[in-house]
């Protein structure tokens, strides 16, 4: 007569060797998560800024208040991202009025669940300016 293996620990050593791929998993798809929502806080604050330098003519444009419209969007990045978005960078707007396009880039890295590792994210909205004429 055969005799049969104990099963005994089995279970154990199966906890032992799916625990850390199932851990890993698990942190791998929150550090996706805050990444994409850092990524979505850069460019909702670039189309914040877009939206409010659209409207402004070409005529009514300077520097000052493009950088207006810059430092509200720096304080709005940092309120709308919280800690999931840091040291955020809002670069000046490009208003061009030629071509009638204004573009805003907003950057900051996102928290990171892994020590040293940095995340990075750079987002640009671009949108026509308004242009408004009389009626004739």
């Amino acid at each position: 007569m055969r005799r049969r293996r104990s099963e005994r620990g089995v279970s154990t050593l199966e906890l032992a060797i799916l625990a850390p791929t199932i851990l890993t998993l698990i942190f791998l798809s929150i550090q996706t998560a805050l990444w994409l929502y850092g990524r979505s806080v850069a460019l909702n604050a670039a189309e914040e800024g877009v939206s409010r330098l659209r409207l402004v003519q070409p005529t009514v444009y300077t520097t000052a208040v493009g950088e207006k419209v810059r430092t509200d969007i720096a304080s709005y990045a940092s309120q709308l991202g919280g800690t999931t978005l840091q040291n955020t960078d809002v670069k000046f707007p490009k208003y061009n009025n030629p071509e009638g396009v204004v573009s805003f880039t907003v950057s900051g890295d996102t928290v990171s669940l892994v020590p040293g590792l940095k995340l990075h994210v750079n987002r640009t909205a671009t949108g026509q300016i308004e242009q408004f004429q009389a009626d004739k």
